[in-house]
């Protein structure tokens, strides 16, 4: 593939950027650059924002039922091109070509979530709140919303919010990240020929420069933000602070509680999935395994096996592998200094990632299994973003509960149990919104909210399901009276007390 610049997409038409600020877009199986994306220019933003503010009265005076349909056309289009897709984030990414399509998959169920949203924009009624008083609420458009993106799900994470808030009647501005965004060029394309009108969807480049500027817009009025905590924070923090509705997830540390009763063939390839697939690069990737009691060893051996017998290799060009590179050659690195920390911690390194035999060319790190790990310990603390496995052994459900309560995560965690005493135990008080039972990755569906805690989240509203509906959207309350003739008495019949009839 040639080096070429990406575009940016503002009023519905495609532009080079006049930036000289550029960032280089890695192709991670191959280690070579594939493209470049520009750093927007403060100007090249502003005309994002205005375009957007544009189009906004005309979109939201649009019937929501014609906005879904343009959803309809997208969706269609989305899974006309789904392989191509799958291949584009694959090439940007580095995740295997099924991984890829499950992506997809999770996106495209994101918009037809979106398709049936005017059904969720229906208000409440009630006659007679009081005398001849009728009252009623409506769902309307909060304005110009922004989306900031992660490396990590190029299209998905995307699809997790632009549905929604242009169905809602709102216009958008994305902003993905820096490291992958081709995926993010290609939704543009299909939203334009789906019949999109201009300036509702736009698209700019940049760092943190092209962020604060965002945050500080006053015609932006709503931000979705997926990405890590510190990061998630700051954007809640300033956004809010310049008066903005904020969505921001964050990182996660996600436990997985193995108990001894547990199906351990199974419950190895649970975890194996859960903390390797997508090379780890995921906020709900199982990072901590918790054996409780006479399983801790059997377990080890379990995933020290499955580790070392998983295909890991370049993924470009749909590779038979099961796991692929790491984003950046930087990345993997710092992912690898954790294994050296480990032993220096006083862990011990059941299976290496770098003892594999992988290609040279591309950021290649195999799984990795650390057994023996102390909550104390920077690997049980900190969220390492690769295949790293820690498991902190534990003797009973308490001590595991006990150590949730420690993390200043709360994403996602899931318990491997027959006993269904032990799985309510562990749903009702771990310390973590989404919970599994028997599921590696508790990660929801479009129609049910990603429901981080802790430092995994920041605001009210979250992403997906009704919960994203709301946060797109602001209601409107309206009572009316009407008068039968002059004769009518005046009195406001809502402040009107029962027992006095004053006013």
């Amino acid at each position: 593939m040639s080096v070429d610049c990406v575009p940016l997409l503002i009023g519905g038409r495609f532009e080079s950027s006049a930036s000289e600020r550029r960032g280089e877009v890695f192709n991670p199986s191959t280690g070579r650059v594939q493209a470049t994306v520009p750093f927007c220019t403060d100007e090249e933003i502003e005309k994002a924002v205005r375009a957007a503010g544009d189009a906004l009265p005309a979109w939201g005076d649009t019937p929501a039922v014609d906005r879904a349909r343009v959803m309809f056309r997208f969706r269609e289009k989305l899974q006309a091109r789904s392989e191509e897709l799958a291949a584009l984030i694959t090439r940007e990414h580095g995740k295997t070509l099924a991984e890829a399509r499950a992506e997809m998959q999770r996106g495209i169920e994101m918009v037809e979530f979106a398709c049936g949203i005017p059904s969720l924009l229906m208000g409440q009624s009630l006659e007679n709140l009081a005398p001849s008083v009728d009252c009623q609420t409506s769902r309307h458009p909060v304005g110009v919303c922004v989306g900031i993106t992660p490396f990590n799900f190029p299209s998905m994470v995307p699809l997790w919010m632009f549905p929604i808030a242009i169905t809602c009647g709102n216009t958008f501005i994305l902003k993905p990240s820096e490291k992958v965004p081709l995926s993010a060029i290609k939704l543009g394309e299909l939203l334009t020929e789906a019949g999109l009108p201009p300036g509702v969807f736009n698209i700019i480049h940049g760092d943190r420069q092209a962020v604060d500027a965002l945050l500080a817009h006053p015609l932006v009025r709503a931000i979705s933000f997926v990405g890590s905590t510190a990061v998630a924070r700051h954007i809640y923090q300033t956004g809010t602070a310049n008066g903005k509705r904020v969505q921001a997830a964050g990182g996660a540390k996600n436990h997985l509680i193995i108990m001894p009763d547990a199906d351990l063939e199974q419950t190895i390839k649970a975890l194996s999935l859960s903390a390797f697939g997508c090379a780890g690069e995921r906020c709900m990737a199982g990072s901590i395994a918790v054996p409780i009691g006479r399983i801790a060893d059997d377990l080890v051996d379990g995933l020290r096996r499955a580790g070392r017998t998983m295909k890991v290799g370049p993924t470009d060009g749909g590779a038979d592998v099961d796991m692929g590179p790491l984003i950046t050659a930087a990345h993997r690195d710092r992912v690898a200094t954790y294994l050296d920390l480990a032993k220096s911690e006083g862990a011990e390194v059941a299976l290496d990632g770098r003892s594999f035999e992988l290609p040279r060319e591309g950021f290649l790190l195999g799984p990795s299994v650390v057994d023996r790990v102390r909550p104390e310990m920077r690997l049980a603390r900190e969220e390492i973003f690769g295949p790293i496995l820690s498991v902190v052994r534990v003797g009973d459900l308490d001590e595991a509960l006990a150590i949730g309560r420690q993390c200043e995560f709360g994403n996602g965690a899931s318990i491997f149990t027959k006993s269904g005493w032990a799985a309510r135990q562990f749903s009702r008080y771990f310390n973590a919104g989404m919970i599994g039972i028997n599921v590696g990755v508790p990660a929801p569906m479009a129609w049910f909210p990603f429901t981080g805690w802790n430092k995994s989240f920041f605001g009210d509203l979250h992403m997906q399901g009704v919960e994203g509906v709301q946060f797109y959207t602001q209601q409107k309350l309206t009572l009316s009276r009407w008068f039968q003739s002059a004769a009518d008495p005046h009195a406001d019949p809502i402040w009107r007390s029962k027992t006095s009839g004053a006013s």
